[in-house]
C-alpha cells in the first residue's frame, strides 16, 4: 500500500475506534495529525488482536491469547525492521517509526502489556497497577510525544506524556470494572480489594459496590494528579499538538470524575461524554493551549508520581 493508503485506512480506524481521539487529533497540523493516525492503527490493531474485539467494541474470550500476541509481537518485529507485512496496521507502524525515528523498545513495552493480560496478570499492588498502565498507555503517551516533534531524549517532556497516557488508563479501569469483571479481568490491585473486603471473584455483587465507589475515586484522584504533571508538558509542544493534548486531557478527565461522582452507581450505564461536551473541552483546550506558557509554568515533576523506565531506549 501507498503512504496515502495507509493513512486512509488509518483515519478510518480511529473514526470507528475511538471519538474523542479522532475528536482530538483534528486538532494537530496535517503532517502530525496523520501520523498520530498511523500510530492509532497500529495500537487500535494489537488492541483487537489481543481481545478479539473490532475496533474496541464487543469484547470476546480469545481463544489461545498467547499465540495471539506472539502475532502481533512478530507483525510488529517485522515493521520495524521496514518489511511490508500484508496488514495495513502494522505497516503503518513501520511507516510512521522510520519517518519520526521512533525508539524500537516503545513499540515492545506496548507488546508487553498485552503479553501481561495474555498471560492472565492481575495487579497484586499499587505499583504492579502502575507498572501495568505504562506498558498499555504511558509508554504510548511517549510515542506520540515523538510523533509531535519531542525529542527521544527529551526525558523531562516524556515524563509529562507517560503521565497522560497513566491518566487515561486510570480513568479507563474506574469506568470499565464491570465491563472487565464480564471478561474475567480485574484491574484493581489485589491488596486494595482486600483493604476493603471486596471479593475479586464476585467484584459487581451489591455487597461489593461500596468498596467499588472508594477505588474508583481511588483511581480518579490518581488519574488527576498524572493529568496536572501531564499538562506542566504543553509548553514544550507546538501550539496546535498542545491543543491536541489539553483536549484529550479534558475528555478523559472528565471521564474519571464522572465515574467518581456517581459512586456506587457507576457501572449502571457506561460513562460517555456527550458531542457538546467535547466541543466545550475542545474550545477550553484552545485557550489553554494558547496560553500554555503563563498557565504551565516548569516546575518539578512531583516525587509521589510513578516513574517509567528511563533514558533513551536501544533503538
Amino acid at each position: 500500500m501507498t503512504r496515502a493508503e495507509l493513512v486512509a485506512a488509518a483515519r478510518d480506524s480511529i473514526a470507528r475506534g475511538s471519538k474523542s481521539f479522532a475528536a482530538a487529533s483534528k486538532l494537530f497540523d496535517p503532517a502530525t495529525r496523520e501520523r498520530a493516525w498511523l500510530l492509532y492503527a497500529w495500537c487500535r490493531r494489537c488492541d483487537d488482536i489481543a481481545d478479539g474485539q473490532d475496533h474496541g467494541h464487543t469484547m470476546r474470550a480469545v481463544a489461545d491469547a498467547r499465540a495471539q500476541v506472539a502475532e502481533l509481537a512478530a507483525l510488529t518485529e517485522a515493521a520495524l525492521r521496514g518489511e511490508a507485512t500484508g496488514d495495513p496496521a502494522f505497516d503503518a507502524l513501520g511507516l510512521v517509526a522510520a519517518e519520526v525515528k521512533m525508539p524500537s523498545q516503545w513499540p515492545r513495552d506496548l507488546v508487553a502489556g498485552f503479553r501481561l493480560d495474555a498471560a492472565d496478570w492481575r495487579p497484586q499492588t499499587e505499583s504492579d497497577l502502575y507498572h501495568y498502565c505504562y506498558h498499555v498507555a504511558g509508554v504510548v503517551g511517549c510515542m506520540m510525544a515523538v510523533v509531535m516533534g519531542v525529542d527521544a531524549a527529551d526525558d523531562a517532556t516524556l515524563d509529562r506524556a507517560c503521565d497522560l497516557g497513566i491518566a487515561f488508563q486510570l480513568a479507563n479501569i474506574a469506568r470499565d470494572v464491570a465491563e472487565d469483571a464480564a471478561a474475567g479481568r480485574c484491574y484493581l490491585p489485589r491488596d486494595w480489594l482486600a483493604e476493603l473486603d471486596v471479593s475479586p471473584d464476585a467484584l459487581m455483587a451489591a455487597r461489593n459496590r461500596p468498596g467499588l465507589a472508594v477505588l474508583a475515586q481511588r483511581l480518579a484522584d490518581g488519574a488527576a494528579k498524572h493529568e496536572a504533571s501531564a499538562r506542566l508538558g504543553a509548553p514544550a509542544l507546538p501550539l496546535r499538538s498542545a491543543w491536541a493534548v489539553l483536549a484529550a486531557a479534558g475528555i478523559y478527565g472528565a471521564i474519571g470524575r464522572e465515574v467518581a461522582a456517581r459512586g456506587e452507581r457507576a457501572w449502571d450505564a457506561r460513562v460517555t461524554t456527550s458531542r457538546a461536551a467535547k466541543l466545550g473541552h475542545v474550545a477550553r483546550a484552545g485557550w489553554q493551549a494558547a496560553n500554555r506558557a503563563r498557565l504551565y509554568r516548569p516546575a518539578g515533576r512531583d516525587p509521589t508520581l510513578w516513574t517509567r523506565p528511563r533514558g533513551l531506549p536501544p533503538a
